[in-house]
């Protein structure tokens, strides 16, 4: 583990890749982002339940992780370095004010946790090559700031230009069965999609985008149901692509 990232699993050529942007809400010592305690544990802290599912499929030959290590808060891995939201000011009607830097304090919070953590990414999928790369995100089912905004769905499905993978994971997440799977949902992936856009479109890399709902995965029970259904739809996905 490093400030920047932690790896599960056991690397293996031609296999699967997870990347979790938002794993972690820890907040290191020496920065005081100026907020109550409560929140630093919320959904805009980090992607809650998502690290477990993905560690537990790196119990699975071929499965190898890149966890991020930080809190989002402290700096957004899927976002593109130069915008403003790659650190946040305000997240769902929560104020940042530690986040108000200047730009020499933001390159260093860059060059802290999000070059390294990004780096690893390209090396891993450059060193692995990868059959698929999986970018694993979980969603709050309602937000502060828009209450009466719903989100219904178990499941997202998410992509930008690259779309052959996740069709193939709409199809199989399908015949699972009991499952509210949206496509391009909670919001579109032509919108929100900077790390797979940058690690995976930029170079012909076969990948998804999931997003899993928060309150179906906060204990083992969920975290363990999920996992194996993504164990099983990666699996088909794999089979696929051959």
């Amino acid at each position: 583990m490093t400030e920047a990232f932690e790896i599960s699993g056991v690397p293996s050529e031609g296999g699967v890749l997870i990347v979790v942007d938002h794993a972690s809400c820890d907040i290191p010592d020496d920065i005081d982002l100026g907020i109550l305690p409560q929140f630093q544990q919320d959904h805009i802290a980090y992607d809650p339940g998502i690290a477990p599912i993905a560690r537990r499929m790196t119990e699975n030959s071929g499965y190898l992780a890149v966890l991020s290590t930080a809190s989002r808060l402290i700096v957004d891995l899927n976002r593109y370095p130069d915008e403003a939201a790659v650190i946040v000011e305000s997240s769902d009607g929560v104020d940042i004010p530690g986040n108000q830097l200047s730009d020499e304090e933001k390159q260093a919070r860059l060059d802290r946790f999000f070059i390294p953590y990004h780096d690893r990414v390209a090396e891993l999928i450059a060193e692995l090559k990868p059959v698929l790369v999986a970018s694993l995100h979980s969603f709050s089912p309602k937000l502060r700031s828009q209450p009466q905004l719903k989100r219904p769905w178990d499941m997202g499905i998410m992509y930008n230009d690259y779309q052959t993978a996740s069709k193939l994971a709409l199809q199989f997440l399908e015949q699972e069965g009991h499952l509210n799977v949206g496509d391009q949902r909670p919001y579109s992936g032509k919108d929100l999609n900077a790390t797979m856009n940058r690690q995976c479109e930029a170079i012909g890399q076969p990948y998804i985008g999931v997003e899993v709902r928060q309150d179906l995965i906060r204990d083992e029970a969920g975290q363990g149901r999920f996992a194996d259904i993504l164990l099983r739809t990666c699996d088909k996905i794999r089979t696929a692509l051959a």
